[in-house]
């Protein structure tokens, strides 16, 4: 079997993350790769939440955008937008938040707006969606991001999606009640916020990286834990799944998607 890349290697880890127990709100892209392959693996009875009111959705390739009709049609159930939201997000129903983002800074803030100032920006990104609500009301907030200077960031351009505002306790000042991120994976390392500022901190390299790599990725002078632990790679059994998973959806959608 072709070694994993970094890229699905990030998916993988991310995937370990969820357990059967969650209930998980879904962003697309890499986010839905790594709740489906969790679902596909390790997590089996994970239940699944789109934006657009799917619930318990089972798809067999990874839907386009949240409106793709492959959501709605393995899903248990579909509501409306508004109950998706107010009973079941704000509800406080929604264990884990996925997402992602264009940039991220020190303090999991994610920007998907745009890239320089707001007035007249050098790019006009896809938006917030509902993303701003979920890193607000899910229980804790997991992130997968490609890891670059670009997009981690010293400060981001625009605060989209609130992480941990300006660190330590500024969450719960702003009266915001639940965790915010708690895990960020890359395609480089695992990062944790630390329990006292809420900075982002290397606890885990994936394999083949190095401290160095990261350091370079990284538009601030990352920090490390005491010990930094050493990400075993993907089993053939996730490797596989994962790939099948990519090809079906290449076939449904063609290669673009």
């Amino acid at each position: 079997m072709t070694p994993a890349t970094s890229a699905e290697t990030m998916v993988v880890v991310a995937a370990r993350a969820l357990s059967s127990d969650d209930i998980c709100f879904v962003g697309i892209g890499q986010p839905s790769a790594a709740c489906n392959l969790a679902r596909l693996t390790g997590a089996p009875d994970i239940t699944l939440i789109y934006e657009s009111g799917t619930i318990a959705t089972e798809p067999d390739v990874l839907p386009l955008s949240i409106g793709d009709g492959e959501l709605c049609n393995t899903a248990l159930t579909t509501v409306s937008v508004s109950e998706m939201f107010r009973y079941w997000l704000q509800g406080g129903r929604v264990t884990k938040g996925f997402l992602g983002g264009a940039q991220i800074d020190r303090f999991a803030n994610l920007n998907t707006t745009v890239i320089g100032p707001y007035d007249k920006p050098k790019t006009r990104l896809p938006g917030g969606g509902g993303a701003p609500e979920i890193a607000t009301d899910c229980g804790e907030i997991y992130i997968i991001m490609k890891q670059s200077p670009r997009s981690f960031v010293d400060k981001v351009d625009f605060v989209t999606s609130l992480g941990h505002g300006r660190g330590g306790e500024d969450r719960a000042r702003l009266g915001v009640t639940t965790k915010g991120p708690t895990l960020v994976v890359t395609d480089l390392c695992v990062m944790k916020p630390d329990p006292g500022t809420k900075e982002l901190t290397v606890t885990a390299l994936l394999p083949g990286a190095t401290r160095e790599a990261v350091e370079k990725a990284t538009g601030w002078p990352v920090k490390f834990a005491g010990r930094v632990e050493e990400i075993p790679p993907p089993t053939d059994t996730e490797l596989t799944t994962l790939r099948d998973l990519y090809a079906r959806t290449a076939a449904a959608h063609g290669d673009g998607a």
